[in-house]
């Protein structure tokens, strides 16, 4: 990350830091990369310091994202690591955690190594996710120990459901010892192979095969089982089921090592969002997501597993892919949306709904994801995703009720694949800082932030 050793003064915002539950007017002052000041009197900061007034805006710990696609190596005409850097920033992300299923993938050492190399100069935090098995085949355990040893801070062959039992067995033990979490996209191949969205009404009136809730449900109940059994950490990557919100509501109960995700679109859309196109267009693609946009139902559990602390984090599953891709067919194209940017609305709607309260939205965004994985412990960064006195100096600057447009002038992400594209939306994070270092700023766009 990039460097900054100016004091940076964050003054006169509603500060909200849910580690200390303070919900008030204050000041942040940040030097050398932390955070040396929370409260009142920031005036009394050193005269070398930038000051920004954040009045009308809420001043956050910066997001913190479990999910990310930065889609390098191999498939840099997609994102690269740094228009995905860039795009985390521009949605108050600070710290993002890149996933292996890049080409090649990250299951070893060297190409972890490589990856870390890669994001070192990054505009903000880039954390990596080993993959469970060599090439994410399924076939072979990587070895665990030289991935921990690298740096990772979770494994994964995420996108695809690791099946074999003894092998996810030995898998759980193994990151057990490390104390490392296993992160599995939870659909079971068996009953979701050959589907394309969500078994129900849509799926028929599009004519194609739907991949059923019990395909995640299933899976789920067998990473509960693998947790118990080993004294494992399951974490379930984006959640979208009421069976599947049920059992680890069920599991965490028990006491099992659990945690879970859910993304801003499964929080909010439905699988009629693949019906929303213009009269000339049969379905949109950008609505297309593994696992699928379901039924509000759903929706609904989402929410209120998020609420009641059920699921622990807002994770993007951050997926841009080309608009040459997605112009395939509805069968061909590639699943996934983009999420960076519009997490911040896609939340927005939850909160303004009255569905979430503002503290807990930004709580599961900050907070919740560093608890899950223990990303404090893991980076020895005590406080991070908090905006205590010591914590990392980073911050989010939000205008929850600014209105902007969607669209490729705005987006900042390789790609714009989301079925927000072209939509005006409320929320906006208009300024960022990682480490002390302003790496996202709409100063010049937006008269709510001006420096002084």
């Amino acid at each position: 990350m990039i460097e900054q050793s100016t004091p940076l003064a964050i003054i006169n915002g509603r500060v909200i830091d849910p580690a200390s539950g303070i919900d008030e007017l204050a000041d942040v002052v940040i030097e050398d990369g932390y955070v040396t000041h929370l409260g009142a009197g920031a005036s009394k900061v050193s005269p070398r310091a930038t000051k920004i007034n954040a009045t009308g805006l809420i001043v956050s710990p910066g997001f913190v994202d479990l999910h990310t696609h930065l889609r390098t190596p191999g498939q840099e005409h997609k994102e690269t690591i740094e228009t995905g850097a860039t795009a985390a920033a521009a949605g108050g992300f600070t710290t993002i955690c890149q996933m292996p299923n890049t080409d090649p993938a990250l299951d070893s050492q060297d190409r972890v190594e490589e990856a870390h190399k890669r994001a070192s100069d990054s505009l903000i935090r880039v954390l990596t996710v080993g993959a469970i098995t060599k090439e994410r085949a399924g076939q072979e355990l990587v070895s665990f120990d030289e991935l921990a040893n690298a740096g990772v801070v979770a494994f994964s062959d995420d996108g695809d459901f690791v099946e074999d039992m003894a092998l996810m067995t030995d898998a759980y033990y193994r990151s057990a010892v490390l104390r490392i979490p296993i992160s599995q996209h939870c659909e079971s191949p068996a009953l979701v192979d050959g589907g394309v969205v969500h078994h129900g009404t849509v799926a028929t009136q599009l004519g194609v095969a739907g991949r059923p809730a019990e395909g995640e449900d299933t899976a789920v109940a067998r990473e509960i089982a693998l947790a118990t059994l080993t004294g494992g950490h399951a974490h379930i990557q984006h959640v979208s089921t009421a069976g599947a919100v049920s059992l680890i509501r069920d599991a965490k109960e028990r006491g099992v090592s659990i945690t879970a995700e859910v993304t801003p679109h499964h929080l909010v859309l439905t699988d009629h969002a693949l019906l929303d196109v213009e009269p000339s267009e049969p379905y949109n693609t950008n609505a297309k997501c593994n696992p699928p946009l379901r039924e509000e139902s759903d929706v609904a559990a989402c929410v209120t597993g998020l609420v009641d602390g059920t699921i622990d984090a807002i994770a993007t599953d951050h997926a841009p892919h080309s608009p040459q891709e997605k112009a395939l067919s509805l069968v061909d194209a590639p699943a996934g949306m983009i999420g960076l940017e519009t997490a911040l609305p896609y939340v927005m709607r939850v909160i303004n709904a009255g569905d979430i309260q503002l503290a807990s939205a930004i709580e599961r965004l900050t907070l919740g994801p560093v608890r899950a994985w223990h990303l404090d412990r893991q980076l020895t960064l005590p406080g991070l995703g908090t905006l205590g006195i010591g914590a990392p100096g980073d911050v989010a600057l939000i205008d929850p009720d600014a209105k902007w447009l969607v669209g490729v002038d705005t987006l900042c992400s390789r790609s714009q694949n989301t079925p927000l594209l072209g939509q005006q939306v409320i929320g906006r994070v208009v300024a960022t800082v990682a480490s002390g270092v302003l790496v996202h700023d709409l100063r010049g766009h937006d008269d709510r932030i001006s420096e002084s």
